[in-house]
């Protein structure tokens, strides 16, 4: 993976820069925001578990919330998207604790304030991180909960440590087909170079098609990756991003929903049609993946144990769009 690497330095290193310091005039609204996040503030106190990971020393960064609530309902781990990190459950994490459960929200190694290594990334070795993570904190059963690729990853945990994940909570996953059907492969050079192209507009177009409506408050998730882009970090991060694109690409989960023996909740925002791949494909292929609605009920088909909630009017993810909605979903599953 190291000659990946070297080979985007090179071409960064090749490609023309222009510099007019006579006329260069500094933008105050474009502040540059570090790849492990330096200057954004979490919903609460971080720490770190120290790694070594394919020869690395990385750390993976956490948040463990305690209940604020008397009674004690055990813990539940949340795990974030692709294109988002820990913070993002900020309302989630409140409203989980004020129930009585801990909370323990993980940055994945490559994401969020959580190091970003030139590595092979696995949904295999992202759970048992997690699960070193678990072990460290002394948590021997959880629920586990995951959105989008945090779906997938939570799917694979529970598969590698079904003793472990007392109920399993799937949030609009990607993955709930097989991408490689459709979807034609795609080099990681050119997924890097991909992701170095991202321009505010582009994050912005691609942002809103999570969403049937958009609303003001969803522009700051916009803006973060933009603000990445602005970084001298940055290539670091965009080859984290190509090789965890690959990771979602080659490694799929669906074939393996019906392993599941937990009891399965599955919520699925029935306007949601992301997939991988998006640019890659015609619009004929296109409008034959991310069919949420029917994705979903092939999916709850599959889990032994599954409960399917759908919600109409709903895109990629519902605790943002319908908060207090799905915020009661939840709670009733995990209080059953």
């Amino acid at each position: 993976m190291t000659r990946y690497l070297a080979a985007a330095v090179t071409l960064l290193l090749i490609l023309p820069i222009a510099v007019h310091a006579d006329t260069f005039t500094p933008d105050p609204t474009t502040e540059p925001l570090g790849i492990a996040m330096e200057n954004y503030a979490y919903p609460d106190t971080l720490h770190y578990l120290p790694l070594t990971i394919q020869g690395y020393d990385v750390r993976m960064a956490y948040m463990d919330i305690r209940p604020t609530a008397k009674a004690n309902r055990g813990t539940i781990v949340l795990m974030h998207g692709k294109n988002f990190f820990g913070a993002y459950w900020e309302e989630t994490i409140d409203f989980l604790a004020s129930r009585g459960f801990r909370v323990i929200v993980p940055d994945q190694i490559g994401f969020g304030k959580s190091s970003k290594p030139p590595i092979h990334y696995s949904f295999h070795l992202l759970a048992s991180n997690t699960k070193k993570l678990l072990e460290q904190l002394g948590v021997d059963r959880a629920a586990v909960m995951g959105h989008s690729m945090g779906g997938m990853l939570a799917t694979r945990f529970a598969l590698m440590y079904p003793e472990t994940v007392t109920r399993l909570i799937l949030e609009n996953p990607i993955g709930l087909e097989d991408y490689r059907y459709k979807v034609p492969y795609t080099p990681i050079e050119k997924a890097f170079q991909n992701v170095m192209n991202y321009t505010e507009e582009g994050i912005r177009s691609y942002q809103k098609t999570y969403y049937p409506e958009w609303r003001e408050e969803y522009e700051e998730y916009v803006q973060v990756h933009y603000r990445w882009t602005l970084s001298g970090e940055y290539p670091r991060l965009a080859m984290a991003s190509a090789l965890t694109f690959h990771m979602v690409y080659q490694q799929p989960v669906c074939h393996e929903f019906h392993l599941l023996q937990m009891p399965t909740l599955l919520v699925i925002g029935q306007e949601d049609r992301t997939t991988l791949g998006r640019g890659q494909v015609s619009d004929e292929v296109l409008a034959t993946l991310g069919q949420y609605p029917e994705l979903g009920k092939k999916t709850a088909e599959a889990i032994p144990n599954a409960t399917l909630v759908e919600f109409d009017g709903v895109g990629h993810i519902p605790h943002f769009e319908v908060t207090e909605k799905f915020h009661e979903t939840i709670i009733d599953f995990l209080s059953q």
